[in-house]
């Protein structure tokens, strides 16, 4: 199986490790080839130096091959371009986006692009973590007083 992971930051470089370690083929992409160092000294999988929005870096790093494609840059609008043009124009049906503003990847999933919003997650983890707490009911004027 072939994987490629455009952004090589924290999230990108994690991804690109894990499914090195499942035995995939894994290509990173990143503009900064500092990134690299992201993924350790035995990193065993392609680097390419580049913008994900590059239709010629993307073939470099086999876009036409791949079974699959995880976009993870830090900006949403890039996200969305290069996750459309992997799924569109490549044909890479499994394009998983990171996409930070909830509406955006809500209107993007509508429309068939696989968005991840870890904003939304961390909304419901948060809400979930207060609701399992056991906090004893207080009596109405008490609660009021607090405010």
């Amino acid at each position: 199986m072939k994987l490629i992971v455009i952004g090589c930051g924290r999230v990108g470089s994690t991804i690109a490790k894990r499914f090195a370690s499942d035995g995939w083929s894994v290509t990173a992409v990143d503009e900064n080839e500092s990134a690299l160092s992201r993924l350790g000294e035995n990193w065993t999988g392609g680097f390419i130096v580049g913008h994900g929005m590059d239709a010629s870096v993307l073939r470099e790093a086999g876009i036409e091959d791949a079974d699959a494609v995880v976009v993870a840059t830090d900006g949403d609008n890039t996200n969305l371009i290069i996750g459309q043009v992997a799924q569109k124009r490549f044909g890479v049906d499994c394009t998983v986006v990171r996409i930070l503003d909830p509406a955006r990847a809500n209107f993007y999933r509508e429309r068939g692009l696989r968005t991840i919003c870890p904003t939304s997650t961390a909304i419901d983890a948060l809400t979930e973590a207060v609701r399992s707490c056991d906090i004893p009911q207080r009596p109405l004027e008490e609660a009021s007083a607090s405010v």
